[in-house]
């Protein structure tokens, strides 16, 4: 199973209050669910791949309404050929799109959300699972980028869950795709904030886990990364040196150098590989007075001058 599929049957086994059972439900046929109006009146249909989640909208209408709903199941002709369940309520259909919220008297069905369901923290909660449930996805913690997103049919709707989403911090945004809108989440502590939010317990440890994993991995990487670039850098340095030291030994007398340049000629051609602070630590094995970092930087920065100043006469 996916990390998402994880998530949703835990999801989908938590119980719950009155109230948030509401709240969720609302979610659930605001997302997934669609008005259609016969000669018998309205009625509301809702549309999942999902038996589980199926089984879950049947339980909620039922223990709250004490209806039956019709259930039918299809079997899709295009992608993976999943079944498709189609839950109609029929009975009590006006009362549940008021007690729930569902029309908005100018944008229509389902198109926003109405503050009077989510007065308790927990209604709000209940109301963001709902909504994952309905139609929402998280990759895996071992993908190689985070995301969390939830696909919605309008713009209104989008911003408005994407408002109350943010009411935790979540930095969640909704963009325009071919088909509705999807409002994400990219950070990974944005992430687990979300999973908290809605109880996953068990999905935001897994997460949290592999986070935490991939972050230490990552880390040691950069470390290595970092330790390689820099060895990299005192191998150019070095080799720059022991090229400057050669053009002075081609064309200068050694002898009339400083004695200061001859201690980091010497050091240099003695530990080719070597960094400036191994070369000082080298040069209290060799000189009565060790040479400090800066002070063989100092001599090394003369000996290119040096070099070049040799080049140049050379050539006239």
């Amino acid at each position: 199973m996916s990390f998402t599929s994880d998530t949703k049957q835990e999801l989908l086994t938590l119980t719950m209050d009155e109230c948030c059972r509401l709240a969720e439900l609302s979610a659930l046929l605001a997302v997934n669910g669609q008005l259609t109006i016969t000669s018998k009146g309205v009625n509301i249909a809702f549309v999942t791949t999902s038996l589980p989640l199926a089984r879950k909208v049947i339980q909620s209408v039922k223990k709250l309404y004490r209806i039956e709903v019709e259930v039918m199941s299809k079997e899709q002709l295009k992608l993976k050929k999943q079944k498709q369940y189609i839950i109609t309520i029929k009975e009590k259909a006006h009362r549940i799109i008021n007690e729930l919220s569902l029309m908005h008297d100018s944008l229509g069905f389902a198109q926003t959300i109405d503050e009077t369901l989510l007065v308790k923290s927990c209604d709000q909660r209940a109301y963001i699972r709902g909504a994952f449930l309905a139609s929402g996805s998280i990759n895996h913690p071992h993908s190689s980028s985070y995301h969390a997103e939830i696909n919605v049919h309008s713009e209104s709707y989008a911003k408005a869950l994407t408002e109350l989403l943010n009411t935790y911090d979540l930095k969640a945004k909704y963009i325009a795709k071919r088909k509705g809108y999807i409002v994400y989440i990219k950070e990974s502590e944005k992430i687990a904030d979300f999973l908290r939010i809605v109880d996953a317990t068990n999905a935001l440890f897994t997460f949290e886990d592999e986070r935490i994993k991939r972050d230490f991995v990552n880390s040691i990487t950069r470390v290595m990364n970092m330790e390689l670039a820099n060895q990299n850098k005192t191998l150019e340095a070095a080799n720059r040196q022991l090229k400057d030291i050669a053009i002075l030994e081609n064309l200068v007398d050694m002898d009339k150098l400083p004695t200061s340049v001859n201690e980091a000629i010497f050091l240099r051609k003695r530990y080719p590989e070597a960094s400036l602070v191994e070369l000082s630590e080298k040069s209290a094995q060799h000189f009565s007075k060790p040479v400090s970092k800066s002070g063989l930087n100092h001599r090394f920065r003369n000996i290119r001058a040096l070099a070049e100043e040799a080049i140049h006469d050379f050539k006239h």
